[in-house]
This record gives C-alpha cells, structure tokens and sequence, in this order.
C-alpha cells in the first residue's frame, strides 16, 4: 500500500494556496497570554529553556492551532493558556527522560530520529522539532485533515527537521522503509499501553527506545501490557513523574528498551490491534 510521505523538500508543492496565501498574523504573544498568573507561569515556565526564536515558532504553532480548531476538531482545549500548560507543557516534559533514558545506554542525543505515533495535532512532535532542531522528526498520522494541518504548521514554524507520514501505524510498521528504522518512537494520549505498544515498537531499531506519555497512575497498564511488550521484543527500562501536570494531575512517562527484533507478523492488520489486544 502506498504511502503518502511529505518532506521537507516538497511541502510547498503540497500543501494548497488557499492555506500558504493566508495573511496569518500571531493574536497573541506567549509574554502576554490572557491568563491567571499561574498559568502564565507555567506556560512561561514551560518554555524557559527555549531561545526567543524558539519560543516564537511555539506562538505560531499555539496560534494555529486555536485559528484551524475552530474549522476541524484538533483538540478539546480552546484556551491558550490551558494549550501551553496540557500540551506545550506536557510534550516538552518527555525530554529530560528521553534523553537521560538514550545517554544511559551509551547513545548520542545529537542527531536522534524519533516518531511520533498518532501525532494528531502535532504533540508532541512539533514541539519537540522546535526544541530539538538537530534531531529528526516524522509525524504518524492516519488523518489527512490532520495531516493538512501538520503541512500548514511546519510550513508556518518554518520547520527543516520534520516529516509527515498520513497512514495508519498497522501500515507503516510493515514498511521496509519505516520498520525498525527510527531511535525512538513517541506517543501521547493515542490508545492503552499494550495497544501502543503494537504500533510503536516495530517502527523502533533494536536499542532504541519506545516513550509513552501516561497519567499520574499507569501501573495497571503497565501489568497489562507486560506480555504484549515482550512478545514485541522489548522490556521497562524507567517509569518517571515528569515536571507537568494535566487535568487528573501529576503525568507520567514510561520508558521500554527495544531488545530484540519484534515479530514479522507485529503490526497485525489495521484495526486488529485495538480490537483483539494482545
């Protein structure tokens, strides 16, 4: 099955006029969000570690993201100081135990090619692009309304270290061209753990990692996906509280090294993973 592969090189030819000719103009500034001071400060907080020109590219992502939801449903929040603090927040937090997580195996964080598996929306892969612009990114999604508006984003981010993939993980996974091929595969908010874990590790090398972003309790979902992450080839190297809280708070990232090769028969065919979990 073909698959529809955007790259850096051919998004202008891609994406439509009607979205490049905009007269799009930034509504807000991240110094300036219309906010309870302490959301203004976990928002501000959330992006310390960015340079301006950084922080710039996370304002026009934000405000693309509340101008193309109020057309397509992209995400329930519609306040941009709950998208910094439940999203940018919440994607930048998956950093520090990624990173120590990869260095601990003797891995250069220098050059890393991740995937972000039923980006949606873009989380948390484009943030993590802006934060990391020496690092490789390919966004997953089945969508291609969401897969229009990853274009758009990238294209107005001005993002060189993104592609975009619109098809399903079941396909994907069983590409020559994308199985096993990524460092690290990433995935927030998609499914339950040992479903995810079917989509994500056959994209991931033998030695990379598989990063799920969970809530402040994932232990029951940790026991049910034992069996399913083995039989995919992989085992828990970490769980950890990351620095953001969500809705239900404190979040979660659990951390699986990929041991062995996983099973040719893994992904199984679409929908099977979600109906018949392993």
């Amino acid at each position: 099955m073909p698959l529809c592969c955007c790259s850096a090189g051919s998004r202008r030819m891609l994406l439509p006029r009607l979205f490049l000719g905009q007269h799009h103009q930034l509504r807000r500034s991240l110094l300036h969000l219309r906010a309870t001071p302490s959301a203004a400060a976990a928002a501000s907080s959330s992006t310390a570690s960015l340079s301006s020109a950084q922080q710039r590219q996370v304002s026009l992502y934000v405000d693309a993201l509340l101008d193309w939801n109020q057309r397509m449903n992209l995400t329930a929040v519609t306040d941009e100081a709950e998208v910094m603090t439940r999203h940018v927040a919440d994607s930048l937090a998956v950093l520090p135990p990624l990173e120590r997580a990869y260095t601990s195996r003797g891995g250069d964080v220098a050059g890393i090619s991740l995937i972000d598996v039923g980006s949606g929306a873009g989380l948390p892969g484009l943030i993590l692009a802006v934060a990391r612009p020496s690092w490789k990114f390919t966004l997953l999604e089945s969508m291609r309304k969401r897969c229009t508006f990853l274009e758009h984003a990238v294209e107005v981010m001005e993002l060189s270290n993104v592609d975009i993939v619109c098809d399903r993980a079941e396909n994907v996974g069983q590409s020559h061209d994308f199985r096993e091929a990524f460092d690290v595969a990433a995935a927030r908010a998609v499914a339950e753990l040992k479903v995810l874990a079917e989509y994500c590790l056959p994209l991931v090398r033998v030695g990379g990692l598989f990063i799920a972003a969970k809530g402040h309790d994932p232990h029951e979902e940790i026991r049910s996906a034992k069996a399913a992450v083995h039989t995919l080839g992989a085992s828990m190297l970490d769980l950890c509280n990351v620095d953001s809280v969500g809705p239900h708070g404190q979040r979660t990232a659990l951390v699986y090294l990929k041991e062995g090769t996983t099973p040719k028969k893994y992904p199984r065919h679409p929908g099977t993973p979600s109906k018949t979990p392993l």
